[in-house]
């Protein structure tokens, strides 16, 4: 596929692809309704398709570095283990991920590599997904593949993207051991993740949604009113030392130096995180949906996303961004799915995941053909 596809062309399309797939749910959500035994049918053999069709196509993108940033770096590293490096324990490196590609180096190319790292990135969304909604699953898997950063986070922030994936398969899981083993582990594929895990203790305890909006609210002023303050005092602490947290709050790093590096308060990320905020008030409060899984994930949501607003203007903030912004699509989707909210319930769901691109589509295809 790769060889056919020109590689400059390649994000787009797929971008364009979903575009489509998504203009033609919406025409089909205003004729059925949701609980219709054909719609389910349909939907679930259609959402297997694009689950394969996923995976396929990013898993066998052409290296490069140029296009896909940090894919050449992982190449790079793989070719090194291939070549009989072993795993530097020494080094402060996700060393569950780097264990993964130094067996991977052993039995199989680098292309198939990306091909599993995709599997793995993708797979997980559809176990969730499964989980959760039932036989409702397809439109929550959609609403995570079309979110502004999933195909990033396929395509170069590999490790991070693997780890949330997880992070959210972890969630799904009834059983709370293997819930923690999972969730867990998600530090040891990249470091970043112990904000999450801080995120997921708190809100395992104190499980009351006010008190987290009330913190998101009060981060914003905070945010303006001290500027670059947070990113200072978290570094000084010292809790973050030597750490790819630490990467993205200094701006060291040369595979950062590219990718979302503008500076500044930026209200358009605030605004986008803010339709998940609202979502969750909007059902939790408003409309008193009760579910306790949902309350957990727009708490932990809300709680990490207020760490992001607070540390808006470092230089990679997008990726703490990430570490929220991962779960919005659940967040707004979520409670659509468990329970009946509106009156044409389908025509609303076939709306917001429409608005919802239409966000993502903007940023990753219009404004970067502008520029």
């Amino acid at each position: 596929m790769n060889e056919i596809i020109p590689v400059e062309i390649y994000t787009v399309l797929y971008y364009n692809f979903l575009l489509v797939f998504v203009l033609i749910l919406i025409l089909q959500s205003a004729t059925v309704e949701l609980t219709d035994y054909v719609n389910i049918r349909i939907k679930n053999n259609i959402g297997i398709g694009l689950l394969l069709l996923i995976i396929l196509y990013m898993g066998s993108r052409p290296i490069s570095g140029k296009y896909f940033a940090d894919m050449s770096t992982y190449a790079f590293n793989f070719e090194k283990y291939a070549g009989g490096d072993p795993v530097d324990l020494t080094a402060k490196k996700d060393l569950l991920f780097e264990y993964f590609s130094k067996y991977c180096s052993g039995i199989m190319t680098v292309e198939f590599y990306f091909m599993m790292c995709a599997t793995l990135y993708v797979v997980p969304l559809y176990l969730f997904s499964k989980k959760v909604f039932e036989d409702y699953w397809f439109y929550a898997f959609l609403m995570l593949v079309i979110s502004l950063s999933f195909w990033g986070y396929g395509v170069n922030g590999i490790r991070n993207g693997l780890a949330t994936s997880l992070f959210l398969l972890g969630l799904s899981r009834k059983n709370i051991v293997f819930t923690i083993l999972i969730i867990g582990s998600t530090y040891f594929i990249h470091k970043s993740m112990f904000i999450l895990l801080i995120a997921y203790a708190i809100t395992f305890v104190h499980r009351d949604y006010a008190n987290y909006l009330r913190l998101w609210l009060l981060a914003i002023p905070l945010s303006l009113l001290l500027g670059g303050y947070f990113e200072t005092l978290f570094l000084n602490l010292g809790v973050f030392a030597n750490d790819k947290v630490a990467d993205y709050l200094s701006g060291g790093g040369e595979e950062f130096n590219e990718q979302f590096s503008s500076l500044g308060f930026r209200w358009d990320f605030l605004l986008y995180s803010a339709t998940g905020v609202f979502a969750g008030w909007y059902f939790l409060y408003v409309k008193k949906v009760e579910d306790k899984l949902y309350t957990q994930i727009y708490n932990i949501y809300v709680l990490v996303n207020a760490f992001w607003v607070l540390v808006i203007r470092a230089s990679f903030s997008n990726r703490f961004a990430y570490l929220s912004w991962f779960l919005l699509g659940a967040v707004i989707i979520y409670p659509l799915l468990k329970k009946q909210i509106f009156e044409k319930q389908h025509l609303i769901i076939g709306r917001i995941i429409f608005i919802y691109f239409a966000f993502t589509y903007v940023l990753n295809v219009l404004l970067v053909k502008s520029k």
